[in-house]
């Protein structure tokens, strides 16, 4: 199989022509020509009125060609295929919905074999820097207008257009390039966009629990829209835990986490051992409890943290001693995880 990428761009283009935003500002006229696929300088896609040996699959969205090599392309808009075997090429829309990469593999359509190459590239995404590290957390890749992929089977997956980084995503955990590693903690300020930029993180993943530390916000209507807001953003197929048990949620791992957040955490933890008022000790040591438990994380963890030192100092003892545990909380899990970042108006800053 061989699978010429003729335009790698959605429908008008990246740069769109007579858009005048950032991301198409920046870039020259005709840099990502629209989406065209070719397969064997015969099909087409979509995939319909086929020659002989090649056959169609998931209503036309996946192809068998005569060597019994695979490829599913998956546009912006479309649904996942419903099962079947996996497929050795992938061309899909990440800007759309991330999470159908993550819903691909836990289908068994896609896992660390499959070479995921993303297509419909444009503005929705701000730079081709942005790009590519969205795809390098999720295991996959861009390539260039005029690319052509020979994927044989098994791989290793060279192209025409020279070296790439195809070698570099096959088989290596999601998350872990680039020295993410596995822990993450992601620090901002109120709506700084720290919490979409955590599930950004695991969008592609097949399987995630998101442990949610606050309340569910049946006393507070504001609150419950936030919490409602939350779960729409989160990928379906995720699952939901809550619970102030983060050192034994660690612990107990078989998926991916995502643990938002630390202070609802922690404000948590001072209600539950009336530590406003009274002895702060018992928080000290469930604090010392998470930090052993984040230090041997058998999974990978991203976690979301409010920043507090760029704030007024609390006028309350129990708001400053609040502050201040949050901040050496911050500070240990920090000195203890691969990767830090600011979140800033939605831009992250690596610490």
């Amino acid at each position: 199989m061989k699978v010429l990428l003729s335009g790698t761009a959605g429908g008008a283009g990246w740069p769109e022509p007579g858009c005048g935003c950032a991301s198409c500002a920046r870039l020259p006229s005709g840099h990502r020509r629209p989406f065209e696929l070719v397969v064997d300088g015969l099909v087409r896609f979509p995939f319909s009125g086929l020659p002989d040996g090649y056959a169609a699959r998931a209503d036309g969205l996946g192809l068998t060609c005569p060597d019994g090599s695979t490829l599913l392309c998956l546009p912006s808009g479309r649904a996942v295929p419903d099962g079947g075997p996996r497929y050795d090429v992938v061309l899909i829309d990440l800007l759309d919905r991330p999470e159908r990469l993550g819903e691909l593999r836990r289908a068994g359509l896609a896992d660390d074999r499959s070479l995921v190459v993303a297509v419909g590239m444009d503005h929705r995404v701000r730079s081709e820097e942005e790009l590519t590290r969205r795809l390098r957390l999720w295991g996959a890749m861009a390539v260039p207008d005029g690319t052509e992929l020979e994927p044989p089977p098994g791989g290793p997956w060279p192209t025409r257009t020279g070296p790439s980084p195809v070698a570099e995503n096959r088989g290596v955990a999601r998350g872990v390039l680039n020295g993410t590693g596995r822990r993450a903690l992601l620090l901002g300020g109120s709506r700084s966009g720290k919490s979409a930029e955590a599930e950004l993180r695991l969008a592609a993943e097949p399987q995630v629990t998101y442990v949610a530390t606050g309340p569910d916000g049946a006393d507070d209507a504001e609150w419950a829209r936030r919490v409602r807001a939350h779960r729409r953003r989160r990928p379906a197929h995720w699952d939901t835990v809550e619970s102030t048990d983060l050192a034994g949620v660690i612990r107990d791992a078989t998926t991916p986490l995502l643990i938002d957040g630390l202070g609802t955490w922690l404000a948590a933890v001072f209600d539950e051992h009336g530590a406003w008022e009274g002895d702060r000790a018992p928080v000290t040591a469930r604090c010392d409890e998470l930090v052993a438990a984040w230090r041997q994380a058998p999974e990978r963890i991203v976690a979301v943290s409010d920043e507090v030192g760029m704030g007024v100092v609390p006028a309350t003892a129990s708001g400053r001693a609040f502050r201040d545990a949050l901040g050496r909380l911050n500070e240990r899990l920090a000195a203890e995880s691969e990767y830090v970042a600011l979140v800033v108006a939605g831009r992250l800053l690596e610490l």
